[in-house]
């Protein structure tokens, strides 16, 4: 110990009242009292909440399975979010572009991040046998009754975002900047994000310097994250061809243009574009889900109708596809000297591009919080997700992977051999908890990362 100014200090105490010292004392317990649940506050450790908040968050997404609305009826889905966000003190509008939903939180000047879900289900029946599975049934939009389904995980994406605006708007400090979440209808008819956008999303709203989106998977476990930088889904394209022919008797086609053989032809020859027409290192599908032609078996109809879906990456390849279709389908109608086909396309998404350099941020700080070995770069997919329209309007955007199927239920499935129930199969479901802690965590760890407050 230095004891060199004792003397000194010896005559300030002397210069200092006792009541001077009183003060200075209480002022310092004052201080104390105050400054310490602040920094307790600001350590909170976001996996400790998400932890306590887990059980809530899990029965939030049961209810939401078991309430499912299809694509442009998303109605009750979206009203009972919009109330999410004003409870956490976001300034919210509704239908914009239909049933959509945008909240916005303003925390000082910074970054602007936009964090999305989807809200739609599908026409679907469900078979997985929960105890809160849906038993849904409505009428589509031609008036049939079908079954509803949250197949494809929208509600697990709902349930995410909630939780990681529940603890960003709970823990303001920790991020600076503002923070747009919106709820998004008609992503399974690839129409939702062009409505939105249509509709003002990036002009009447904060224009976000950056996009994240989660989607479950079912072929990673729970508690992982997969990545993909560049092209990661598919250009999605819906073409409808009705083949018109000249019907009559099965046993006089000599008098007929059979419309069924023409179609048959034509089914032969699209093909023939994927390896004869398309760059081999250009990913590209033509898939013939539907045909439907005739009646009877001694029959021959006037029509046949094909129902593709065509997919691809580069808008150059898409464009190629589209006019190579229309090609063969007029020159497989000519060769039979049948009236020229209706062709139409429909329900277009444009492949999702994740933007490298903001994929590469989030990696890294997920990496940091989850471990090298549950962030792992996944392979592109030709599904679609129209997520992608907001990328392809000038927005930085990152969709990552969510693995949704427990460890003990994936290595079971593995061990058997088989794979996991697919999207949009009758029999998939998430594993609640464990998808809904690593979701959570996701979004919050990206957002804290991109909205880092100016002092850090």
């Amino acid at each position: 110990m230095n004891t060199g100014n004792l003397p000194t200090c010896r005559v300030i105490a002397k210069e200092i009242s006792a009541e001077k010292l009183f003060r200075l004392l209480l002022f310092s317990v004052v201080c104390s009292l105050i400054i310490v649940p602040l920094r307790s506050v600001r350590a909170e450790d976001p996996a400790d909440w998400i932890s306590q908040h887990v059980p809530q968050l899990t029965q939030f997404y049961k209810s939401l399975h078991q309430a499912p609305e299809l694509s442009f009826q998303e109605e009750k889905t979206s009203e009972r979010l919009a109330n999410e966000l004003r409870e956490a003190g976001f300034t919210v509008s509704q239908n914009v572009g239909g049933y959509g939903v945008v909240g916005v939180l303003e925390n000082g000047p910074g970054k602007t991040l936009l964090l999305r879900a989807d809200m739609d289900a599908l026409p679907v029946v469900e078979e997985t046998k929960l105890p809160y599975a849906s038993t849904v049934r409505t009428r589509d939009e031609r008036g049939a009754t079908v079954g509803v389904m949250h197949a494809c995980g929208h509600d697990m994406h709902m349930t995410n975002l909630v939780g990681a605006v529940q603890y960003l708007a709970g823990h303001q400090q920790e991020w600076q900047g503002t923070l747009v979440a919106i709820f998004q209808p008609a992503e399974e008819r690839g129409a939702g994000a062009k409505a939105m956008i249509a509709d003002g999303l990036l002009t009447r709203f904060p224009r976000p310097d950056y996009a994240v989106a989660l989607h479950v998977f079912p072929d990673s476990p729970a508690g992982t994250v997969g990545y993909r930088a560049g092209y990661a889904l598919a250009n999605v394209d819906s073409v409808d061809i009705k083949i018109k022919g000249r019907g009559g008797h099965g046993a006089y086609p000599h008098a007929t243009i059979d419309p069924v053989v023409i179609a048959a032809k034509l089914v032969v020859d699209l093909q023939s574009i994927i390896g004869r027409e398309i760059d081999p290192i250009e990913p590209a599908v033509i898939t013939v889900g539907s045909i439907h032609g005739g009646t009877k078996h001694n029959i021959i109809g006037d029509t046949c109708d094909l129902q593709l879906t065509v997919r691809s990456y580069s808008p150059k390849v898409r464009k190629q596809l589209a006019a190579a279709i229309r090609r063969k389908a007029l020159a497989a109608a000519a060769s039979a000297g049948a009236p020229e086909p209706e062709i139409t396309v429909s329900e277009g998404t444009p492949s999702l591009f994740n933007d490298p350099e903001l994929t590469e941020r989030t990696v890294a700080a997920l990496k940091k919080v989850l471990g090298d070995a549950n962030v792992k770069e996944s392979v592109p997919s030709m599904g679609g997700e129209d997520f992608g329209r907001i990328g392809r309007a000038g927005v930085p955007i990152v969709m990552l992977k969510l693995g949704a199927i427990s460890r003990e239920r994936f290595d079971k499935y593995t061990e058997s051999g088989e794979r996991p129930p697919s999207l949009h199969s009758p029999k998939f479901y998430p594993d609640p908890e464990q998808t809904i802690t690593t979701g959570v965590t996701t979004l919050v760890t990206a957002a804290l990362d991109l909205l880092q407050p100016s002092s850090k």
